[in-house]
């Protein structure tokens, strides 16, 4: 990739903006073993899906159950802490003096989001564009959202390079026709490896030219 190719950069939230990853293993082994206590590690099994997959594989059926969750997950997503992967503002902010558009694409909704300007109201000027879940009709893997945000920032997929740690994620991108950049925050390097043009740990070291160089 040269300069004149590279104009976005394209952000999952959680463990790719910002670290919450352990916190959500936290909040949905509680709920996995309240409703299925004879499985071991379930809440390894959804991580990286929307709400609505979570409980198409979890409580089919059950509305009632349902909103008692996004209940619970809401007054919990109020309480987080929204953390930076180390090294993040940096690197975004020197893709940004360079020229290059940023967006945040998550299956996170507008009201999550709300709480992530509550606690960084600078997130506002560190990204050209947010797009929820509210603002995409499939969800990862489908590339769908991201495709969306690469023509909303007006580039093709071939201009853009994707930042995901989910393997939804991480196939989201790829299926868009973007490079891929995977972080290791909530899988294994060896887990995701091969769905990755480029794995890192956290963006410490990186800048704009370490991501024309690969």
């Amino acid at each position: 990739m040269n300069r004149k190719e590279f104009k976005a950069a394209l952000f999952d939230l959680d463990g790719v903006v910002f670290d919450t990853e352990p916190q959500y293993t936290v909040f949905w082994g509680g709920q996995c073993r309240l409703y299925y206590p004879q499985e071991e590690h379930l809440e390894q099994r959804i991580k990286g899906q929307t709400l609505s997959q979570i409980y198409d594989m979890l409580l089919p059926d059950r509305p009632e159950e349902q909103a008692k969750v996004t209940a619970r997950l809401n007054d919990f997503e109020r309480q987080m802490t929204f953390d930076y992967v180390a090294g993040f503002v940096d690197f975004v902010t020197d893709l940004r003096a360079h020229g290059v558009k940023t967006a945040i694409v998550t299956s996170s909704n507008q009201a999550k989001m709300e709480n992530v300007y509550e606690a960084h109201p600078e997130v506002h000027g560190l990204f050209d564009a947010v797009l929820t879940s509210e603002d995409f009709e499939r969800s990862k893997p489908d590339p769908d959202c991201y495709l969306k945000a690469a023509e909303r920032l007006g580039a093709t997929p071939e201009e853009c390079i994707g930042f995901e740690d989910s393997f939804n994620g991480l196939k989201s991108v790829r299926a868009a026709g973007m490079r891929v950049v995977g972080l290791a925050t909530t899988n294994s390097r060896e887990a995701i490896e091969a769905y990755t043009d480029l794995l890192v740990d956290n963006y410490e070291g990186m800048d704009y030219q370490s991501v024309l160089d690969f």
